[in-house]
């Protein structure tokens, strides 16, 4: 059986992420985020929706990007 990355554990169901070129392991999708997701580059928390990015950093929202000094970034219009 396929073997998860994250957690190692052996799983029928287990599933396959390509990113970048790399392939990855997982038996489930919280193990999948714990691995892939990005990280706010001022809270730190997994991104998991599209979030907002500028400068080659990642955040979450455009209130975290402000707190960074990156004022331009909007999450409404």
């Amino acid at each position: 059986m396929p073997t998860c990355e994250t957690c190692g554990n052996d799983y029928d169901k287990a599933f396959q992420v390509t990113m970048q070129g790399s392939t990855h392991t997982f038996d489930s999708f919280e193990c999948a985020i714990h691995a892939l997701a990005p990280r706010c580059a001022h809270c730190d928390c997994r991104i998991l929706g599209h979030g907002v990015e500028a400068n080659g950093s990642f955040f979450c929202c455009a209130h975290c990007a402000g707190r960074e000094g990156i004022d331009e970034l909007k999450d409404r219009v």
